[in-house]
């Protein structure tokens, strides 16, 4: 049987079928305007990841390109992601840049192939409690990771892990630079505050309503430099730090392959598959209920595959759709991937033209950027809402919430899943039951207790309901059991078993078992396990349409019972 492969149909060719110049005019400003959002988030992005902040805005160009062009999404904006910082930093902070560029390779590889299969819908089905809880916890991480920075502290190296960040941070607490903290609150409160209070001034300020359009992200980066730069402020800047931005793309280059640190990157690189994935496609399905439109997710995948897989070897990180910017791409008027294109391309020149003005760029001011990020990143009502859901949801998110900030993402994400999936089997094996049938149900039924019963079956028989039919088992009536299945929507290859193992008990102790009901899934599962035939094999009769058939048959072959007897004429003597 063939593998079902998804056809690779970039949503570009079907939005650019009638595209004129107005549709350009409008894609133009927006990727102009999300370029600018991008600009500040990139070198953040990357320079918390502990890498160089050129690494950020190399990827904002390269996969953003990719995806826009090669996406399932109109509106979808790529690049790198809040949510990659720790995961990326503990790569970093292990095995060094050069197995970064392999583990990002190699989710590429992996999102491209849950693309290619029709992956992309299952992404879907991990529980929001897990999403909530490691999303929260990223964004505790990320705010964590930014206090260095933002206080101005001495730390000549800073350790990977909650407590070692902690201890770090607290043992140079006496090297705070007030400078720093100065340039981190105002930087903070101008973000804060242009887009939440500016528009309220409205006519109170000329020119509010246009103005509230620029980032504050932008305008808090440019008044920290000029401050900085103007009065000579003693604050660590990307020029003091990493000696500025080079004013090219990198040239394509292989990293040194070592086997001895590669191995231990298959966990690293499918949890940045799987963010990558989540992120994406949870961004481009926010965007659909905006535009009215519906993203294809396997090709989705499929971009951000070849996006993961590109750009580390041109100096970039892992990449993902980002919902800031896709957002500001939908509220700037984008009809087409085209805006997306016209975003990277912004930035190359950027890159191209302004690149030495950004190593005057404070770090304070980054920091600030990516603590207001990590604000709005967070579901913190969530935790306030947790009273109202049941205890195995609030253990999840809790837990997952717990195992990102103090352990690891990995872990993590691996609890959450294996919890959410035990929570599933318990709750659906709570679903299925088992009803017996009285004369109420079925006339036929009257008087007959002793000698037979009748049992309807409802929910899925698989590894965690077995229990139902078990419990039939070991209280069988002494002579039929009638067994209804018309409600049984699910029978996995245990449940049959289970029911094989009712059917041979049964004949064992010389009850006679008649089913019905059995349609669709269970049914073709019965042929093809051999249930069917092992249900038939002393009498065809034994299995029956449905339950009033069923009751008939077994009525038929009781033996008469003593008021029956009597009616016949027998004296019993």
């Amino acid at each position: 049987m063939a593998l079902p492969i998804a056809p690779f149909r970039p949503r570009l060719f079907s939005a650019l079928q009638g595209y004129d110049r107005a549709r350009f005019a409008k894609d133009f400003a927006a990727g102009l305007t999300v370029a600018v959002v991008a600009l500040p988030l990139a070198m953040a992005f990357a320079i918390a990841s502990g890498l160089k902040p050129e690494a950020g805005l190399f990827t904002a160009i390269i996969a953003g390109f990719i995806i826009s062009a090669l996406g399932g999404s109109r509106v979808q904006i790529g690049g790198p992601a809040g949510a990659f910082i720790v995961i990326v930093y503990g790569i970093v902070e292990r095995y060094g840049v050069g197995n970064l560029i392999i583990a990002t390779a190699m989710s590429g590889v992996l999102l491209f192939l849950m693309g290619l299969f029709k992956l992309g819908t299952l992404v879907r089905f991990i529980p929001i409690s897990v999403i909530i809880g490691f999303t929260n916890g990223i964004a505790v991480l990320i705010a964590l990771s930014q206090v260095k920075d933002f206080l101005g502290l001495t730390v000549p190296k800073m350790p990977g892990d909650f407590f070692g960040i902690l201890g770090a941070l607290y043992g140079h607490l006496h090297t705070v630079n007030w400078w720093a903290v100065g340039v981190a609150v105002v930087s903070l409160a101008i973000v804060i505050g242009w887009q939440r209070w500016l528009p309220s001034l409205g006519p109170k300020v000329q020119f509010s309503g246009k103005l509230s359009t620029v980032p504050g992200s932008i305008v808090a980066l440019v008044v920290a430099t000029l401050v900085v730069g103007v009065f000579k402020l003693p604050v660590e800047t990307i020029g003091s730090k990493f000696g500025g931005i080079p004013a090219a793309l990198p040239a394509f280059q292989l990293p040194n392959f070592s086997w001895e640190s590669a191995r231990f990157l298959l966990m690293p690189t499918i949890t940045l598959a799987l963010l990558g994935a989540i992120e994406s496609l949870l961004c481009a399905r926010v965007a659909d209920g905006v535009i009215g439109d519906r993203h294809d997710p396997n090709q989705e995948l499929m971009a951000q595959g070849a996006a993961n897989f590109v750009t580390p070897f041109f100096g970039g990180m892992p990449a993902t759709g980002t919902i800031a910017r896709t957002m500001t791409n939908v509220k700037s008027g984008a009809t087409s991937p085209v805006a997306g294109m016209v975003h990277a391309l912004a930035l190359l020149l950027v890159i191209l033209v302004a690149a030495p003005l950004a190593g005057s760029i404070p770090l304070a001011c980054l920091a600030a950027i990516l603590m207001f990020v990590a604000w709005n990143m967070g579901e913190w009502c969530e935790f306030a809402h947790l009273k109202n859901y049941r205890m195995p949801y609030r253990v999840t998110l809790v837990a997952v919430f717990l195992l990102t900030v103090i352990f690891d993402l990995t872990v993590a994400v691996e609890f959450g899943i294996f919890a959410a999936c035990i929570t599933f089997i318990y709750r659906i094996s709570n679903l299925s039951r088992a009803e017996r049938l009285g004369a109420s149900d079925e006339v036929e039924l009257a008087g007959r207790g002793e000698q037979m019963q009748a049992w309807r079956l409802y929910g899925a028989i698989f590894f965690g309901a077995t229990k139902l039919v078990e419990e039939l088992e070991d209280h069988l009536p002494p002579h039929t059991l009638v067994l209804d299945l018309k409600n049984v929507i699910y029978v996995d290859s245990t449940g049959a078993e289970a029911l094989e193992n009712l059917v041979r008990t049964c004949r064992k102790q010389g009850v006679r078992l008649v089913v019905s009901g059995l349609i669709n899934q269970p049914h073709d599962i019965a042929r093809r396990t051999g249930l069917l035939e092992l249900i038939t094999a002393q009498s065809p009769d034994d299995l029956q349409p449905d339950v009033a058939h069923a009751i008939d048959a077994a009525v038929a072959g009781l033996p008469p019972r003593p008021d029956d007897a009597a009616e016949l004429g027998y004296s019993g003597a």
